[in-house]
């Protein structure tokens, strides 16, 4: 009973065996032979004259070049135009009811009040000092026509001393003169020599006294200076003073938004201590960092556009170019100023920029159409004269939503849309031609 089981068993295997691997032995006929003279019929592909095979069809546009407005595209992102955090200069206990941060603030306007303490005695006494220093100037001033009154007396006496002291030398010359011949008495020359010390005694003493009075015009003229001094002193205090007390109303240094509460009523401050940051927003800048072989494309400016990340489109001019560049990287700081009115733009959005520069010739052409050769070069398969496929370097100026703008090829060029990766340098093609490109 078990037998014809395994023979049937046996005869399926031979069969199968026989049409699978035996089946040309058996006249079968070969179904891809078959199907290769129809296959080549029915493409329709041109043989080519030289080698008799077929040509390969591609889908062909012809482009004209234009001239449009390149730009330089840099990554950036958005800055305040200033950010400042506005400290205290003085001590003291805050005053005032705290601003909640968001809220605008115009330029000089109170942000934190300060405890004033014992400020305003200081100016007061500062003040007084002044009215005193000022009080004893024109006491200082009256000394001095005293002064030089006697300065002018005591100069008197010294030439009236001196006058004497002449005329007494004189006399005892005369005296002596006459005791050598025996005409005069010594009596008489001693009166001479007596006379001649007295006078000079006396000039002594004028001398002496016009030096006294010399001293005391000095101090009359040091008393008005002392008297200048102590006027000038006192209104440092008072200035001192005041600015002092200016120091206890903390005001906004611009309009702008504050980016954090102001102090906490009743903190106490020091000198340094953080009141508010206040962030100036209109002009907002954008901020972008160009490479080395562009900068020179960059101008101050310049037009310049941009799209943040919310999408929203913005527009204003190169404001600065950096003049040195950044030691990792290797690239300039570009600032583009932007205006914000609304303040609808916030510090630290990331934005796209573009910044117009001279105009270039290129092509537009759908995106598809790039290719790669065996280097790696970027570029576009063409279609030459004698219908052979040619492959172009080009290069990316823009890329855009009906296309890529490609610069590097002729003013007038064939480019391969459909087929270029099919298809390498020298070989020749069977093009069909799109509408010349728009």
């Amino acid at each position: 009973m078990r037998l014809f089981p395994i023979l049937a068993a046996i005869v399926v295997m031979v069969l199968i065996y026989l049409f699978v691997f035996e089946r040309d032995r058996f006249g079968a006929p070969d179904t891809a032979a078959a199907a290769a003279p129809d296959s080549n019929a029915e493409t329709g592909a041109e043989p080519d004259a030289e080698t008799g095979a077929a040509l390969p069809g591609v889908i062909v546009t012809r482009s004209v070049a234009r001239q449009i407005d390149s730009a330089v595209v840099l990554r950036g992102r958005t800055e305040a135009d200033a950010e400042v955090e506005v400290r205290a200069e003085t001590s003291g206990l805050v005053t005032s009811e705290p601003r909640r941060k968001g809220s605008f603030v115009e330029a000089g306007e109170p942000l934190c009040a300060l405890d004033p303490g014992t400020r305003e005695a200081t100016l007061a006494e500062a003040e007084a000092r002044l009215a005193e220093a000022r009080a004893r100037l024109p006491e200082a001033r009256a000394k001095v026509p005293e002064a030089e009154a006697r300065v002018a007396e005591s100069r008197a006496r010294v030439e009236e001393a001196k006058a004497r002291l002449s005329e007494a030398q004189i006399n005892d010359n005369a005296a002596k003169r006459l005791s050598q011949g025996g005409y005069a008495s010594d009596t008489r020359v001693a009166s001479t020599e007596a006379t001649v010390r007295g006078a000079e005694a006396t000039l002594s003493s004028a001398e002496a006294g016009l030096k006294s009075a010399q001293s005391g015009l000095e101090s009359a003229a040091a008393g008005i200076e002392a008297a200048r001094a102590g006027i000038e002193s006192a209104q440092a205090g008072i200035a001192a003073a005041q600015k002092e007390i200016d120091r206890l109303a903390i005001t906004a240094p611009f309009a702008g938004l504050l980016e954090t509460d102001t102090a906490e009523r009743g903190s106490l401050l020091q000198p340094g201590a953080l009141c508010a940051t206040v962030l100036q927003l209109d002009p907002i800048i954008l901020v972008g960092f160009v490479p080395e072989t562009e900068v020179d494309r960059v101008t101050l400016d310049a037009p310049a556009t941009a799209t943040l990340a919310s999408g929203k489109q913005v527009a204003g001019k190169v404001s600065f170019l950096s003049r040195s560049a950044d030691e990792v990287t290797r690239t300039f700081r570009v600032e583009v100023t932007v205006e914000n009115d609304d303040l609808a733009i916030r510090d630290g959005q990331t934005a796209e920029i573009l910044i117009a520069a001279d105009g270039a010739s290129a092509h537009l052409l759908p995106q598809s159409v790039l290719t790669l050769n065996d280097q790696g070069d970027m570029g576009v398969r063409l279609v030459t004269e004698d219908d052979t496929a040619a492959f172009r370097p080009v290069q990316l100026l823009r890329d855009t939503p009906e296309g890529v703008w490609l610069a590097g090829l002729p003013d007038n060029a064939d480019v391969i849309v459909i087929g270029q990766e099919y298809v390498t340098d020298g070989v020749r093609v069977r093009p069909s031609y799109q509408a010349d490109a728009q």
